[in-house]
């Protein structure tokens, strides 16, 4: 007695429903270790393709899986990604002619004090997204950073009331040095602006031929031209360095997107990018929101 020894392929069979084609067909959080320059990066994987085929009933998701074990074998660049999306069209010929790919997860990476010998890590959740379809090679870096900002207009009211207790305080006395030096580290400052931790959501897109990941330079980049970065270890001398940092970048929500639209512009390796910066308010029960970009559709 034969028995039948191919195992059915009920994906390959001829759709008995509507024949409409599917934009993305795939899987979503896939667990899987990837490198980052030097690092090892704990991912989340979406990997998937179009349908275009309307008759055809499904894909073959296992050769989508089977597809990112190229992933593991390098550190992540442009070349790689394409290389995996070209195999993902490859084992789909004739079915698909878009692929798509994305990963997630948190880039762990050691940032120094800003006074002190000291240096910590800081976990940036970063986002990576790939496309290849018949334009091209399409390739988005995501990153989220936090970071300290202080109310202009708080400040500005804090700095009247001190101003007004000084002329309350020495209205009828003669100026002495030893008396205002005294005064200002004591009972004459009797406000203080308010600060919230702030976080920017910055999305980029990079040229079609591009060879590099630039993650760093856009996390170093930004963190510069907000000035006031989250810290990690620190002594008493970094706090108060960074209670300076705050003091000399006053930021409503506009000036800290503002000041990121400066710094991408001038980025040569990103082609366009997208800004959402939120600063969750301490004085308020909602937060304060501004977007901007360039390039971006």
């Amino acid at each position: 007695m034969n028995r039948q020894t191919t195992l059915p392929d009920i994906a390959a069979q001829r759709s008995a429903h509507s024949t409409a084609p599917l934009d993305w067909v795939g899987m979503r959080g896939i667990a899987l270790p990837v490198r980052l320059g030097e690092q090892s990066l704990d991912a989340q994987v979406d990997a998937g393709v179009s349908l275009d085929d309307g008759q055809t009933r499904g894909i073959h998701m296992s050769r989508l899986y089977l597809a990112l074990a190229a992933l593991q074998r390098e550190p992540l660049s442009p070349a790689l990604l394409r290389q995996v999306l070209e195999d993902f069209l490859h084992s789909h010929h004739g079915l698909s002619y878009c692929a798509y790919l994305e990963l997630r997860g948190d880039w762990l990476i050691e940032r120094p004090a800003l006074v002190s010998p000291l240096a910590g890590y800081k976990a940036y959740p970063l986002t990576l997204s790939a496309r290849l379809d018949p334009a091209g090679f399409h390739l988005q870096l995501g990153l989220h950073l936090g970071y300290s900002s202080t109310c202009p207009c708080s400040a500005a009211l804090a700095r009247q009331l001190i101003q007004q207790r000084f002329a309350a305080d020495f209205a009828d006395r003669p100026l002495d040095f030893d008396a205002l030096h005294a005064w200002l580290g004591g009972p004459g400052i009797v406000a203080t602006p308010h600060s919230q931790r702030s976080d920017a959501h910055i999305r980029v897109r990079l040229p079609a031929d591009t060879s590099t990941l630039p993650f760093l330079a856009l996390l170093d980049g930004a963190e510069a031209a907000l000035g006031t970065a989250v810290q990690t270890a620190v002594k008493r001398a970094d706090e108060q360095a960074f209670a300076l940092a705050n003091g000399q970048n006053l930021m409503f929500c506009e000036d800290a997107a503002r000041r990121l639209h400066q710094t991408l512009r001038a980025m040569p390796e990103i082609a366009a990018f997208h800004i959402q910066v939120t600063h969750a308010e301490s004085l308020h029960a909602h937060d304060a929101v501004a977007c901007a970009s360039h390039g971006w559709c």
